[in-house]
């Protein structure tokens, strides 16, 4: 059963962290047109992204097999991660899904090239939903539902956003006032889930805290 229930710092933790995150979405960059397969399997192919991927792979297999195994009940980050992750691979899957589609039925060469992407990509779609729910009901076994929401809504989101950048190579579009306010975004969210964390132990709430000031006058 869930063991963490929110105080006041944290429900302002969870108030800072979605309202940083509808901050980085706003200024977040926007993804050039892909509108081909052959478009989109040049991104995919591009050295960047691929190293990208070996870094998430490299990184899941850490969490999933050594660290939530010891530390995933105790600590509600291991399961949030494992989670967004995954999640980050939902943006190009169903992307490339819906680009693939359009090709498989053409009486063309690349038909049969096509529904192999598209396979693919339904497969590491679906792997990538299943491992997400069963860690997602684990961290709802341990944590309370809405310390949980919160970061993984701010964490999930701040990871979907990196790997659309790095697919969709939209760092260069990024212009001055964008940049500002994705770094106030993400400070914004970093504030709130410490606030989150820090403070989560602290039982305390905002009719104990008006008690203490009407002892003090």
């Amino acid at each position: 059963m869930p063991t963490e229930k929110l105080n006041i710092l944290g429900k302002l933790g969870c108030l800072l962290s979605c309202a940083g995150s509808v901050v980085l979405i706003i200024h977040s960059p926007k993804s050039e047109s892909v509108t081909t397969q052959a478009e989109l399997e040049e991104k995919l192919t591009n050295p960047v992204f691929v190293g990208y991927l070996c870094i998430v792979l490299l990184l899941l297999l850490l969490l999933i097999f050594w660290i939530a195994p010891a530390h995933g009940p105790t600590n509600i980050m291991v399961y949030i991660s494992i989670c967004s992750l995954l999640g980050s691979f939902t943006v190009p899957s169903t992307k490339g899904i819906g680009l693939a589609a359009q090709d498989i039925f053409h009486n063309s060469p690349s038909s049969q090239r096509a529904l192999c992407l598209c396979l693919v990509l339904l497969a590491v779609l679906g792997c990538s939903i299943i491992v997400q729910f069963r860690y997602i009901n684990k961290a709802l076994e341990c944590f309370d539902s809405s310390v949980f929401g919160a970061i993984y809504y701010v964490v999930f989101t701040t990871l979907v956003l990196l790997a659309s950048a790095i697919l969709f190579r939209e760092w260069s579009n990024v212009g001055l006032v964008d940049f500002l306010g994705m770094a106030c975004g993400f400070t914004t969210v970093s504030v709130g889930i410490v606030l989150i964390q820090v403070f989560k132990e602290f039982n305390f709430n905002l009719g104990e805290m008006n008690k203490s000031n009407m002892k003090t006058d």
